[in-house]
Formats: C-alpha cells, structure tokens, sequence
C-alpha cells in the first residue's frame, strides 16, 4: 500500500494492477494486496449459501402467495448484490492482488442495503394504515414516496462513488474522491434511516396511547381486540432489520472515513460481524415473518385495527 501525505491531508492510493502483476501469498506481503489481510474462505462461504437460500425463500413465497411484488423485488436486488459481493470475496481469496473480485466485493456490499431498506420502507405505508392513519403525523401515502427517493439518492451516491474508485484504482491514482461520494451516500442513507426509525417510534407511542385509552373505556364483558402473533412477530422483526441495517451503515462510514488503508478496514473480524451478521440478521426475520405472511389484504382502507386483529377466544 502507498500513501503520501501532505501537510492537511492524507491520499489514498491502492496498489495498481501492474505494480502487483503476479503476486501471490509466497512472494508478496499480505498487506500490499487490497485487503491487507488473508481473506478467511469459511465465513464467506457461509455468507453466499446464506444469501442464495435467501434469495430462493422470498422468490417462492412471492411465487406461491402473488402479494408484495415490490417488497420481492427490492429484497431479491439487495441479495442478488450481496451475492455478486460474497462471490468477489471469494474469487479474491485465489488472488488478493487482482483488481476484479475486490472491486466486485467492496461496490456490490456498499449498495446492497439501500435495496434492503427500500423493502422496509415499502411496509411502512401499510403499517400506519392497518394501525389507523389519524395516528401518523405524514400520509400513509406518502411515506415510501419520501423514503424510496431518499434511497435512490443514497444508492447512487454510493454507486457512483464505487464506479470513480474502480477507475481511479486502474489508474493507480487517488481513490479519495470516490471514496468521499461513497461516504456521502453512507451518511445520507444513516440520516434517512434515522429519521425513519423517529417516525416509526412517534407513530408506535401514539398507537400505545390509543390502545390504553380504549381498554380503558371499554364497557364491561365486550371483547378486546388483540394483535395476532404473526403480526407482533412482523413488527418486532421489521424493528429488528431495520437496527441492524442502520449499525451496518454506522460502520461502513466509520470504515471508508479510515480511507482505503484505515484501522478499520483491514479488520477482517470487523466485516464479518457488523456487515456479514447483521445484514444476515436483517434479511433472516423479514424471511421468517414476511410481510406477505404476517399482513392481511385488507379488503377496504383501513382505519385502525379492522384487518389486522382478532377477537379474544376466536
């Protein structure tokens, strides 16, 4: 690896093809190649039969069930990345000097969440009506037309930061401007993920108040409508992808602030648990409780608990 520094700044410069032309393990240190460490084959592995099976659980519950055709897709994108990264991963590990699998593994996984997390936008919308919509401060309507945005920006941002590091690393010049637009990306899709889960958070504590306030005005001997668990289940887990999601995105910008040759990045231990694990989490409960499973069509618009609840004792 190079760096050269100036009086402000630092400038990152990867080794260029050439200059690595028939390194191998035995001839070249590890920290001359991309990943400055010796890619572990078994956690990698693990991560593209994870992924793949994933990716083959989503396609046949939309197969089988014809609902969510949006959620299908966004998902289906997101784990295609991650597959076509894990693959990169491992075409790497024959050769972690050449500029293909690295550059296939560090585009693929930057974006691959903004995909996942437009998945769970799409939820929002049909959350906040099934609840009951006087209770959300924005339109039901108009959640995914502002979050879905907000992930397109985020997406090309990252992917364009990704395409100018893939052309400044062939040119064996600075990949820092790359890898700012990346970062911007990663931090424009923290903020919208953070406002997201704010007004996830404003929405379910005025559900709760509403909830308390009609148990408590319920006359004597009436039912008392409760949630389903596949639904609870849902809810708890769509919470749960969307952390993990986030605190993956908090690392990636931690990472890539570090530069191409920071303290974070050549952590392999790092990568596999708050990118591989997490993303595997996320993805893992939306396979368990899907939306299309856990969310009844309902037959009119909602208004408050009428497709999503049961009578006590039915």
């Amino acid at each position: 690896m190079a760096t050269s520094t100036a009086t402000t700044a630092t400038t990152t410069i990867l080794p260029s093809p050439t200059s690595t032309s028939g390194c191998t393990l035995n001839t070249c240190a590890i920290d001359s190649s991309f990943y400055m460490y010796q890619i572990d084959l078994a956690p990698n592995i693990t991560f593209l039969a994870l992924f793949s099976t994933f990716l083959l659980c989503f396609t046949l519950t939309y197969l089988v069930t014809g609902r969510w055709p949006s959620f299908w897709i966004a998902m289906s994108l997101g784990l295609i990345s991650e597959i076509a990264g894990y693959i990169g991963r491992i075409l790497s590990y024959g050769d972690q000097w050449a500029e293909t699998g690295f550059l296939m593994q560090i585009i693929c996984l930057t974006i691959a969440p903004a995909f996942l997390t437009a998945g769970i936008y799409l939820c929002l919308s049909r959350i906040v009506n099934a609840f009951g919509p006087e209770h959300s401060r924005i339109p039901a309507a108009w959640y995914p037309r502002i979050f879905i945005p907000c992930d397109i920006i985020a997406l090309i941002l990252q992917a364009a930061g990704g395409a100018m590091a893939a052309i400044a690393l062939s040119n064996a010049t600075s990949l820092d401007t790359g890898d700012n637009v990346m970062i911007a990306g990663l931090v424009f899709q923290v903020f919208t993920l953070l406002v997201f889960i704010g007004i996830c958070v404003d929405f379910g504590i005025a559900v709760r108040r509403r909830r308390v306030r009609d148990r408590k005005d319920k006359k004597a001997g009436s039912t008392t409508a409760r949630l389903p668990w596949q639904l609870k289940g849902f809810l708890v887990c769509l919470g749960v992808a969307t952390i993990a999601i986030f605190w993956r995105c908090c690392y990636r910008v931690a990472e890539l602030n570090g530069g191409w040759t920071g303290p974070i990045i050549y952590h392999q231990d790092y990568f596999v648990w708050f990118e591989g694990f997490l993303i595997t989490l996320a993805v893992a409960v939306l396979v368990l409780f899907h939306p299309a499973l856990c969310l009844r069509e309902p037959p009119e618009p909602a208004k408050g608990f009428d497709y999503t609840v049961v009578e006590q004792g039915s």
